[in-house]
């Protein structure tokens, strides 16, 4: 193998190339990388960057995230993190599909999926993110996947 090159190029020897790599070497990695993504943004999700308040002073309540007093940076982190969570779930469901357990692979990420959405609402003052626009944020990657298939 040569040297790689320090310029723009030095990614090229890692992509994809169908003729060199393995369907289920591709498959491993995937499943890796979604698998470290969906569990980083569930950490976000359920421990806020900035932590939770631990009292009822100045006008915030114990165990509301910190984050929140930000009320649109934690709008932004909380919308992108959703759909980085529901994205790698539906990659995850995608490459166990027709496997052995591959049905209780489906109930864990759904009940991964519930545990999330009630930690974030446990988290976030009712008054910073309204339930609909979660909701919405979790079914993007599922609404683009099935409208790519038709």
């Amino acid at each position: 193998m040569g040297r790689l090159s320090t310029g723009k190029s030095w990614y090229k020897h890692f992509r994809y190339e169908e003729e060199r790599d393995k369907p289920n070497d591709v498959w491993n990695v995937m499943l890796i990388v979604t698998t470290l993504v969906a569990a980083v943004t569930f950490q976000a999700g359920v421990n806020p960057p900035g932590g939770v308040w631990q009292d009822d002073n100045n006008g915030h309540l114990a165990g509301r995230a910190i984050y929140a007093s930000r009320s649109g940076a934690y709008y932004v982190f909380l919308i992108f993190n959703t759909v980085a969570l529901s994205a790698s779930v539906l990659v995850i469901i995608s490459l166990t599909y027709r496997f052995p357990f591959q049905l209780e692979v489906v109930v864990a990420t759904i009940s991964m999926i519930v545990t999330y959405g009630s930690a974030i609402f446990a988290v976030t003052p009712s008054e910073s993110v309204a339930f609909r626009y979660a909701v919405l944020a979790a079914s993007v990657p599922f609404i683009f996947r099935f409208r790519a298939k038709k």
